[in-house]
Formats: C-alpha cells, structure tokens, sequence
C-alpha cells in the first residue's frame, strides 16, 4: 500500500500560486507572487473561477499522471462517505474499497491525505480571492471585487463546514468543545500554520457563519452566470445547513425558507428522466459542478476516471465499452433493506432496479428491465461483468443518475460522462425546514414532512418509516425525515454527515443483505471510521495539531445478522 505524499496545509498554503496565471508570470522560482498576480490583466477573474472550477474535472492528488478513479475532487468525496455507511453498495471491491472496507483510512496513507489536500488547495484557492478583493482590515476594497470576494467566502464556509463535520468525534448539539481542524485564512501567516491547533465546534462555526454573513452582504446585488457559481440562495441554504448542525433550528427554518425562494421541488418526470436525470440541472438545482469535455478527467485515461464512469451505467458495451460501473463489473447499489422500505408508490424506487427481476431467466429480464432503461441487454452486460460476489445480479442497480447526452451520449462516454453533479437541491431545503420545524414544534414539523412526502408519493402516510438503526434512541419524527433523506438524497454525499450528526449506527449484515461478504458490519453506535484522521505529514509540521484515533478496521469479517433496526 503506498504511503502518503508528504503534504501538509503548511506546505499547501505557503506560497502565493496559481496555476490559472502561469503564462502570464513564470518566475525562477515557479511562483507568482501576490503583487505580480494582482497585476495581470484577467487575473482576478481567473482567481475567482478557480474557486469552483477546480472543484472536479482535475487530478488534485496525483496528477494526469497518476489518474487513479478517485482523484475526482469533491464528487470522490461524495462517494467515499456514501460508502462509510450502509445505503451504498460497492459490490466489486476495487478503487472504493478502502472507504467501503475502512481499511487503510489511518495517517500515514493516501486514503486520509487526499480529502486533507482537496480541501486545504480550494481553500487556498478561496483566500487568494479574499487576499486579493479584501484590505488588511478584511473590507472590500472596491466594488468590482464584491462579487468575487463574496463566492470565495460562501465556498470556504461551504469547506469548512464539510470538515467540521467529518474530523469531529462528536457533533456540535452534543459537544461545543469537540475539535475538527486548523482553521487557515489569508492572514494566516507562515510562523501561524507551525503552530495552528484544531479549532472547536464553537470557534470553527462561529468562523463560518461570520464568512457566510459576508458572502451574504457582498452577492446582495449579485446575478450569476449559471448554476455553477454560488449566488445569494446557495449563502442561505448554507447557513440553513449550518444552523441545522449547531441546534439552532428557528435560523435553519428562516433560511432554509429563504433559500427555496425561486425554486421548485423535481416533478417525478424529472427525477426519473432517462436522458437528463441527475447529469442535468434544472429548476430545483440550486448549486452543481459541472464535469467539461476538456477536463483532464475527460481527456485521460478514456475518461474512466470521472464521475460519469463510475456513476453511469448506460454506456455502450460495443462502441465504447468503458465505464467503471457500466462495463467493468463495478456499480454502485442500494441496500437491499433500503429499497425494500420504498413504497412502490413512491416515484423514487423507479430509479433502482428490482430485486425481484434477479430471479426470471434471461429473456423475462430483458423485458422487465425495459421498464428502467431503452438498453435493457447493457445492465446485463454490467451485472455479468461482475467478478466474485455479485455476478450476473442486476438487482439493486442504480439508474438514478442517467448517462448525458441521451442516445449519443449512451454510444460515446467523451459525451456521456459530460455531466453536472448537484451540490445543492431545494429539495434538501425543504427536509431541513420540516426537520428544524419539527425539533420546535413536532406537529408542525409532521405537516411539513408529510407534504413533502407526497410529492413524491401521493400515498405517503407519516409514522411508517421510523427504524432507529442505532443504541441513540431519537424520535419517530426524526428517524422519518432520516428516512426521507436517505432516499431523496441517495448518492449525493449526505450518507456520513446525517448517520453522525444524528447519532445513528451502520447496519449492513441482515437477511437477504446484498453486502460484501466480509464487510457486513453491524455497529449500533456511529462507527469512529466516519472520524476522518489528519493526515500524519500535518500532524508532523504543525505542532500543536492533535489527531484521531486510527479507524480502520484490522480484522473485517461479518458481524451477527440482525433483523431488528431499532
């Protein structure tokens, strides 16, 4: 197993560089300095857009070089805490094992220094912009840098909030004093990043929301080019995520409330659309990446290390025949428990396929399966390609997040895998409304709940979702507006967060699981795995830094089937 590259936040942060203003400023030492960038013609624009260009679409950790499949960005990061928890299956063990698996998460590996140099290389992305846009006392220093200076703190509080909640131990509601990380800002000196201790719940989300006031007050007049650009309703649903995780639920109602103004929930015909479902934003999308044709994700590696080859599995097994998911045996799943808690009313269960289909021959397949995708034959292709555990098993196939590019892009992955990724739906808005609601008031919280239920299934009936999945015994609101997000926003990064912000454990060893073998856990408190460790090479540099306890699991093997989740 290869060890770490020896990169802290000290030596990520040192230096003022940008890679977008090499042609412009190429000095002996290969830097640009502050002064020089600031100077060059376009270079604060270039600045700002690097903020969220660089978020996917880059080999960040390796290199074109290096292409490995997870050095995706933040789409890697998605995936990975899906896959700490039980929502998720891997059923192929390759690239994403060692987050399904938990092994191999300690300090000293590249496993736990990739989240640690993603993050602190957009952070330092984000304090460039304010360095640049802001003066010494921190105020803009004229009005053309407003917006830029305005994304970069949205962006960095959006950051940090991430890794407040994934190298904490404990949550903010149930200890302030619990630590995540150093906090680096553009004042942060050299002499400072040496000797920059973990910050405290209450110090890191006080810091965030004093950025998010910011990003607030700067973008009030702002009007974005597109989706990909935050703008004043990503600041609210921001803070409405924020105010969530620190227990203050009246806030969260209020901006979960702002941030919805403008949009509109999916209709089941755009959830489950066959050419644009999840790879295109529409009027529920509020924030997204977008994955470009000339991204070296794309253009290396035949685009097998993008989020598209894992995510996608209508791809062309004769024209194209690449995809990770769709042609080498290695998709991503639903838990069978899960798909079964879905009401067949329930627009949402049309995006995974059946089951029950695993049990016809071949040719009862091909016709069932026609009621998912126009390619039936493909997913059987996928299902076969699958070596070891899980061969020739359709069931549990995701078709949530479709191809792009309708049938051209099904043919050709240079098209299919150009995609967006949301970051942000109202649809999340508005589970954080009823869930704050509801911690104020439960039947107010149940009449938010349940109208957002029916949404998506005219049926719906609250009170019939309410598996605990955990020793922390929280309410039969609270486990059902879990179980909303759990299916509304399956595969879209919340699987981690939600499991430790809400004390839950991780059940994977049932009857009739479609777990690996091996890797059918049963914890019944939030497993420590989902404590991101520091990355050692930090821990080395900067002398006050603590760490976690190392998580991963040295003995996998199959815990005692359960049949009760409460």
């Amino acid at each position: 197993m290869k060890n770490i590259l020896k990169v802290s936040a000290l030596l990520l942060l040192t230096g003022f560089i940008y890679t977008s203003c090499e042609e412009e400023f190429l000095p002996q030492n290969g830097y640009a300095t502050k002064d020089q960038v600031a100077d060059a013609p376009g270079a604060f624009e270039n600045a700002v857009s690097a903020v969220t260009s660089t978020l996917t679409g880059e080999f960040i950790y390796g290199g074109s070089s290096n292409s490995y499949p997870y050095d995706l960005g933040w789409p890697a990061l998605n995936l990975e805490r899906d896959l700490m928890g039980q929502d998720v299956v891997y059923v192929y063990q390759n690239w994403y094992s060692y987050w399904y698996q938990e092994t191999y998460l300690g300090p000293s590996y590249r496993f736990c220094q990739m989240p640690w140099t993603f993050y602190y290389k957009w952070i330092k992305s984000c304090n460039d912009v304010i360095s640049l846009a802001c003066d010494s006392e921190g105020n803009i220093k004229a009005d053309e840098f407003a917006a830029g200076a305005g994304i970069a703190y949205a962006v960095r509080a959006w950051l940090y909030t991430e890794m407040a909640q994934m190298y904490s131990q404990k949550t903010y509601t149930v200890d302030k004093t619990d630590v995540s990380v150093p906090i680096v800002t553009e004042a942060t000196s050299v002499d400072d990043l040496a000797h920059n201790p973990r910050a405290s719940h209450e110090t890191m989300f006080a810091f965030i929301i004093s950025d998010l006031d910011k990003a607030e007050a700067a973008l009030a007049n702002y009007k974005r080019p597109n989706v990909y650009t935050p703008d004043l309703s990503v600041v609210y649903g921001l803070k409405a995520r924020a105010y969530l995780l620190m227990g203050e639920w009246a806030n969260a109602v209020t901006y979960a409330q702002k941030a919805q103004q403008g949009y509109s929930i999916m209709t089941e015909d755009e959830y489950t659309d066959w050419n644009t479902g999840f790879n295109t934003p529409n009027n529920s999308w509020m924030f997204a990446l977008e994955q470009k044709s000339s991204d070296p994700q794309i253009q290396v590696n035949d685009a097998d290390s993008s989020w598209g080859s894992m995510m996608f599995m209508e791809i062309n097994p004769e024209t194209s025949g690449c995809g990770y998911a769709a042609n080498y045996g290695q998709p991503f799943k639903i838990d069978y428990h899960l798909f079964q808690s879905i009401p067949a009313t329930d627009c949402r269960k049309k995006c995974y396929v059946d089951f029950a289909i695993d049990a016809l021959d071949d040719d009862a397949q091909v016709e069932a399966l026609s009621a998912y995708t126009l390619h039936p034959t493909w997913l059987q292709t996928a299902a076969n390609a699958i070596s070891g555990y899980g061969t020739g098993l359709v069931g549990g196939t995701q078709l949530k997040f479709r191809t792009a590019g309708g049938e051209e892009g099904r043919n050709n992955q240079y098209i299919g895998f150009v995609c967006s990724i949301p970051l942000m739906r109202v649809e999340e808005m508005y589970l954080i409304e009823a869930e704050a609601a509801g911690r104020l008031n439960e039947a107010d919280g149940i009449a938010k709940l349940t109208a957002f239920g029916k949404t998506r299934d005219a049926s719906y009936v609250y009170g019939t979702h309410t598996e605990n999945y955990g020793d922390v015994k929280a309410s039969d609101f609270i486990n059902e507006v879990w179980w909303q997000r759990r299916i509304e926003l399956w595969g879209e990064g919340f699987a981690t967060f939600d499991i430790k912000r809400l004390q839950k454990g991780v059940i994977r060893n049932y009857p009739n699981t479609n777990h690996v073998p091996n890797y059918r856990y049963v914890e019944r408190t939030t497993p420590n795995w989902m404590n991101f460790c520091i990355v050692q090479s930090e821990t080395n540099y900067n002398y006050d830094c603590t760490n976690n306890p190392d998580p991963s699991k040295s003995s996998p093997a199959d815990d005692p089937a359960v049949t009760n989740f409460d």
